[in-house]
């Protein structure tokens, strides 16, 4: 996003080509949009970068040539270089830089320069007050975006322009604020010299920007890269160029270039941000750490909020549960009273029944029994009287001669084999008990 009269917020998916899914337009005192710029706990698994666009007249920009190193040597050497090239003194600065490589041309002789052979670097030192650098990121806050990464696009715009031998290439109204301008001076495929100001209103802007340019022309004379005549290159589109022409003397030497769109703009700064976007990041740590706290807290609190969601949802399940459960049972106990009478009736039914199925059956199993005797008992023997205790115990009486004790045992045999209707009639039977009565020759059994 940038800020200016509007914040401008594109939406790239970072799978391959930076694609754009969604941009929106909203004034400094708008929400932003909550999707866009609010990460959740998706963030984990899929990351996301906010990236937030510096307002260009805020910063101070240089270019300076610095031995070849790796970016830990090309820090320190910066950092060295900061107390002569900043306009405020260093401890109140946000800075980062850029290494801008060496654009090989078509001249002879490039290969034997020093950044040509390797020797020397270009190094784009980018500086800001810290306290603006707080009051944006405040306003910033305000919206409801917690930035990643600060970042200038304007480095972005002089990396996409295409340089095609010696002169100055002029960027007006960067950022969208009018009278604002980027000047890039190209040399023998190195960027020689790099400024960014402020060109007042009216009449005096085309005067003041030619006093501009011919002092950079005497500096560039003066340390030795300034070795052609220069040539002048306006960055703009075509409603933009119409405007900034009449600046330039006729006799200049002057050509048009098409600038790239805000959004090709905004993709590209996507891309080298999310490739190595740490040196020019000038959002400073101890704000990265607070966001980053902040983000976790917001993890925490909304699993927390979940889990208090959950279990109020289960508390309500549950009782919905009881309620129900309530009711039904309610409703059983209100059947049983309704059916208790007809329960009761049915038991006593039920009873009634059994008493004389158990009637019947003992009237069978007594007929069973009479007739087990009838048809086992020898001739010899005569039945006095039957006993039949509860259906389960039979008990016969009779007597015969003293010399009939043998037909007595047989009589007791065939009862423990005797059948009726399919199945054994006795499940058990006791030997045979006889007395004999004194005097007499009749025994009894």
């Amino acid at each position: 996003m940038r800020g200016a009269q509007t914040r401008e917020i594109w939406q790239f998916n970072a799978g391959g080509k930076f694609t754009l899914q969604r941009k929106e337009s909203k004034l400094p005192s708008e929400p932003l949009p909550v999707k866009m710029v609010r990460k959740d706990w998706q963030s984990i698994v899929q990351p996301r970068l906010n990236v937030a666009w510096l307002p260009p007249d805020k910063v101070f920009i240089r270019s300076v040539q610095l031995p070849k190193a790796d970016e830990a040597e090309t820090r320190s050497m910066v950092e060295l270089q900061l107390e002569k090239i900043s306009p405020v003194p260093a401890a109140q600065l946000v800075w980062s830089f850029e290494v801008v490589p060496f654009r090989q041309q078509a001249a002879a002789g490039q290969n034997l320069s020093p950044h040509g052979t390797g020797e020397l670097q270009t190094v784009v030192v980018i500086m800001v007050g810290r306290e603006l650098v707080e009051q944006y990121l405040g306003e910033l806050e305000g919206q409801g975006f917690l930035a990643d990464r600060l970042e200038l696009p304007l480095l972005d715009e002089l990396k996409a322009v295409r340089v095609d031998g010696h002169g100055a290439w002029i960027f007006p109204n960067v950022g969208g604020i009018d009278g604002a301008i980027m000047v890039a001076w190209w040399y023998d495929g190195v960027l020689q010299n790099l400024s960014v100001g402020h060109l007042p209103a009216g009449e005096a802007r085309a005067r003041v920007l030619q006093e501009q340019l011919a002092q950079t022309s005497w500096a560039g004379e003066v340390e030795g890269w300034l070795t052609a005549e220069p040539r002048f290159c306006l960055v703009a589109g075509e409603e933009l160029a119409a405007q900034w022409l009449p600046l330039f003397d006729p006799a200049q030497p002057l050509e048009v270039v098409a600038p790239l769109a805000i959004e090709e703009l905004a993709g590209r700064t996507a891309r080298r941000v999310a490739a190595n976007g740490v040196t020019t990041n000038l959002l400073p740590p101890e704000f990265s750490a607070r966001y980053r706290q902040q983000f976790l807290d917001g993890l925490w609190m909304s699993f927390i909020g979940a889990v208090v969601v959950l279990y109020i949802v289960g508390v309500l399940v549950y009782f919905g549960f009881v309620q129900v459960a309530s009711y039904r049972h309610g409703n059983i106990q209100d059947q049983i009273v309704g059916l208790g009478p007809t329960y009761t009736n049915t038991v006593q039914l039920r009873e009634r029944l059994k008493v004389l199925q158990d009637t019947l059956e003992l009237q069978y199993a007594a007929l069973d029994c009479y007739k087990s005797a009838a048809d086992t008992m020898p001739s010899e023997l005569t039945l006095n009287s039957m006993t039949f205790e509860r259906g389960r115990k039979v008990t016969f009486f009779g007597t015969a001669g003293s010399e009939d004790w043998g037909r007595i045992n047989e009589f007791n045999s065939k009862l423990l084999d005797y059948a009726a209707r399919g199945q054994k009639l006795f499940s058990k039977v006791n030997p045979p008990n006889s007395t004999v009565q004194p005097g007499q020759t009749m025994l009894n059994w």
